[in-house]
């Protein structure tokens, strides 16, 4: 009789309410409609911003992406290309005249992205690179005459291969892989695109883009024009970054010298405006367990110092404020995203944002003028990306776009930062989005969606696949877990050893924090994520049993086989202690016991397994371990397989049919009866 009366009220409010004034709320077919921008480039003189827009075409199973340009002042906006593809990274030339970007050449499997160049007056872009494996990475020389940019090498032995004699030796590659990794190069080649040169070579390489991940690391020119400071690792394999360190590149002979005097754990270098220091990644203390810092070493070498040790966040990107005594700085801040002013021996200062957080999945996406002024994307609780312009760090940020305008007619629901005493003394925090009608007084159920990394964090920016679930009449709880980066050192290195345990008694304290609120029907509380996420997922329900339902999208379930299969491969071991390998000692105990698909015997609840079928990241074969384990114990589980690359899928029909399936099957046990 009560579930009748509610249908009836709901029956007579949508006939009393016209259908032009009804209040809407977020729906998948929605999805299509959102635009998103990235990889601001802020004209030197800071009154012009570069940046990319991408749009759904939904007929093509694709995006469309273009490079646009906003006049700051008045806001006035032209689009600078048309029908490209493999837009990314644009970035002035040092006088302001030209725009340099990576754009593709040729379809298929011979597309490459190369480097164009445009002239700002007018004209037609011009491809001044013409590498064999495409271009990577670049930057422009400081008097602008030429550019300098990253290419992979041919195989040695390509004959060989036209020929099927491609047996390749496999290192610490994933098990994806198909040839060897070749070793990617610094090239030369002038702005108008002759004299094309190499100018490092070797066995050794620079790394590469590995997503979900910041970008390759830049290239960083002296300010006089002859020194290139670039990352350099042993190889091209990802898994063998953790030798990678600082080398200093002569720009005319190619000759090398290493920064410091550390041998491993470096990346990202960037010269100071007047060529004096340089700024680049370290694990704080040293410690490849700790939160990455930003050290500043004299560009003449040595070690240098620890500048942001004091802030004790984990930093993101950092970018040379035009000063050269100051950084700007990216890192998560409880449940914001936030920018820092660091001083050089200073107390840091955040920057103004308001409830802006500024896009930052592992890269802070910003831009610095020499002026001073700070170009960056961002979201809001109730509004996508857009991009974001502020004169100063202490001026209030201005939106440049309102491409989603749209979604303001919509009734979404609130995002609130939630705080708890956790376990082992730590003061915990979250996310909750509430259902668009939430009522006060009223039950409703749970739905847990864990952030991934671990190292990121659930903040208050929008967030499309919460406030989906939210329109569905559910609470959507993200909580944060030691191993999050929003909450310093001693938060994020607490995960060390204790990959499942520690994390998910953070997560069952924020759910009894919620329950203690009184609006969750504890009958009704399921539990979700992608990667880390789908790890918590698949431990949490081995764990503890107060679940009605749970997906479990591309989840580590086995610790051994992400050492031995994945691309992060060896670097797993830094996980454990002693940095052990599962395959000496006794050390497979404590990856075994870290691991969701141990405890697979204890699973009684109904789960949704998704993964890619490409994933290096986390390999498809640990999602099959899973399904075999739960289906063959009688435990209601379904699988579903995406047969293309990546960690996630990047194409809009199947990444809108990702979050279907996992709404579909929230919606069959969480709106069933009790």
């Amino acid at each position: 009789m009560v579930r009748v009366r509610i249908l009836v009220a709901v029956a007579c409010a949508a006939i009393a309410l016209p259908a032009a004034g009804r209040a809407t709320t977020l729906q998948l077919a929605d999805l299509r409609k959102l635009v998103s921008v990235s990889d601001p480039a802020i004209s030197p003189d800071g009154a012009r911003i570069a940046y990319l827009e991408s749009r759904v075409d939904w007929a093509r199973d694709d995006r469309d992406t273009q490079l646009q340009l906003v006049d700051v002042t008045t806001g006035k906006t032209r689009q600078l290309t048309r029908e490209r593809k493999g837009l990314a990274s644009p970035a002035w030339s040092p006088d302001g005249s030209r725009l340099a970007f990576l754009a593709q050449v040729g379809s298929g499997d011979d597309a490459r992205e190369q480097v164009f160049v445009m002239p700002m007056n007018g004209g037609d872009a011009l491809q001044i690179t013409h590498a064999r494996n495409g271009a990577q990475q670049f930057a422009w020389k400081p008097d602008g005459s030429a550019i300098a940019f990253v290419a992979a090498d041919e195989p040695a032995n390509k004959k060989a291969i036209e020929k099927h004699l491609d047996a390749f030796r496999v290192g610490n590659n994933d098990y994806l892989a198909k040839s060897a990794a070749t070793p990617a190069h610094v090239w030369l080649v002038n702005a108008d695109g002759t004299g094309e040169r190499r100018l490092t070579s070797g066995s050794w390489s620079v790394p590469v883009s590995e997503p979900p991940g910041p970008p390759g690391s830049p290239l960083s020119w002296s300010p006089d024009g002859s020194q290139i400071a670039i990352t350099r690792q042993p190889d091209a394999i990802s898994a063998d970054s953790d030798a990678a360190y600082v080398a200093l590149v002569d720009a005319t002979t190619g000759k090398q010298l290493a920064l410091t005097q550390h041998g491993k754990f470096e990346g990202f270098p960037l010269f100071s405006p007047d060529g004096s220091q340089i700024a680049y990644w370290y694990p704080r203390e040293g410690d490849p367990v700790n939160i990455n810092a930003i050290w500043v070493a004299p560009a003449a070498g040595g070690n240098g110092a620890d500048a942001t040790h004091a802030l004790d966040r984990n930093i993101v990107r950092a970018l040379w404020l035009p000063d050269g005594k100051s950084l700007l700085l990216g890192a998560h801040d409880g449940t914001q995203a936030a920018m820092w002013v660091q001083p050089l021996g200073g107390a840091a200062r955040r920057v103004n944002t308001g409830d802006v957080n500024p896009t930052q999945a592992y890269w802070l996406d910003a831009s610095v003028a020499a002026s001073g002024a700070i170009a960056f994307t961002g979201s809001q609780p109730g509004h996508p990306v857009e991009l974001y312009y502020v004169a100063s760090a202490g001026a209030a940020p201005k939106r440049l776009t309102d491409n989603n305008a749209w979604i303001e007619t919509l009734q979404l629901g609130r995002v609130e930062s939630v705080s708890w005493n956790g376990p082992d003394g730590f003061a915990e925090n979250g996310t909750l989005t509430y259902p668009p009608d939430f009522v006060a007084g009223r039950r409703y159920p749970l739905v847990l969606v864990v952030h991934g990394g671990p190292n990121s964090a659930s903040i208050t920016s929008f967030s499309s696949l919460n406030q989906l679930l939210a329109a569905r009449g559910y609470l959507v709880f993200s909580p944060n877990y030691r191993g999050s980066d929003n909450m310093g050192n001693a938060y994020w290195r607490a995960i060390f050893n204790d990959a499942g345990d520690g994390p998910g008694k953070d997560v069952m304290a924020g759910i009894a924090a919620l329950e203690a609120r009184g609006f969750v029907d504890e009958r009704r509380i399921a539990v979700s994520g992608w990667s880390y996420g789908g790890y918590m997922t698949s431990w949490l329900i081995g764990h503890y049993h107060v679940w009605k339902a749970a997906v479990a999208g591309a989840a580590v379930n086995n610790l051994v086989d992400e050492y031995d299969l994945s691309d992060n491969n060896v670097g797993t071991r830094y996980g454990f202690l002693g940095f052990a390998s599962p395959w000496v000692g006794d050390a497979r105990k404590a990856y075994e016991g870290q691991s969701p698909l141990t405890y697979a015997g204890q699973v009684t609840t109904p789960t949704l397994i998704l993964s890619d079928t490409g994933d290096a990241r986390v390999p498809i074969t640990q999602s099959y371990e899973m399904y075999h384990a739960l289906k063959d114990a009688g435990v209601t589980v379904r699988f579903f397989a995406y047969p293309v690359a990546g960690h996630f899928p990047g194409d809009p029909v199947r990444a809108t049919d990702v979050y279907r399936r996992w709404i579909d099957w929230l919606d069959r046990y969480l709106k069933a009866p009790s």
